[in-house]
């Protein structure tokens, strides 16, 4: 369990489309075996902490006549940004992905002073 101690918590919201093989023939679309899409997200302003970040699925196009395999999640999580990722395997083919992201955190207070 992550406790936050500040009188602040800050929550980012965003939304990515992660690629669009299918128009480009790219090969989420084309490919076979294990595929990744590494995406870096950064915060507008960084949390005090890394902060706990939540990723879903928004826009899921996939051909009917191959296997359904995904896995979504952040990764390298850190105070300013996290890298979005998404793979596949196997005969799976997507044409496109979107993927919503939520990072909850601690955030400085504009009270907050600095004595050091």
């Amino acid at each position: 369990m992550k406790r936050i101690g500040a009188n602040s918590v800050g929550i980012e919201q965003g939304s990515r489309q992660l690629f669009s093989d299918y128009a480009t023939n790219g090969v989420m679309w084309t490919g076979s075996g294990d595929r990744e899409s590494r995406t870096v997200v950064a915060f507008s302003e960084p949390f005090i902490l890394p902060p706990a970040v939540m990723v879903g699925v928004s826009l899921w196009d996939m051909d009917h006549e191959t296997n359904m395999r995904a896995d979504l999640v952040a990764e390298n999580v850190t105070e300013a940004g996290f890298h979005l990722v998404f793979r596949t395997w196997g005969d799976t083919r997507i044409a496109r992905l979107r993927a919503d992201w939520t990072a909850i955190g601690p955030v400085r207070d504009p009270d907050d002073w600095d004595i050091g």
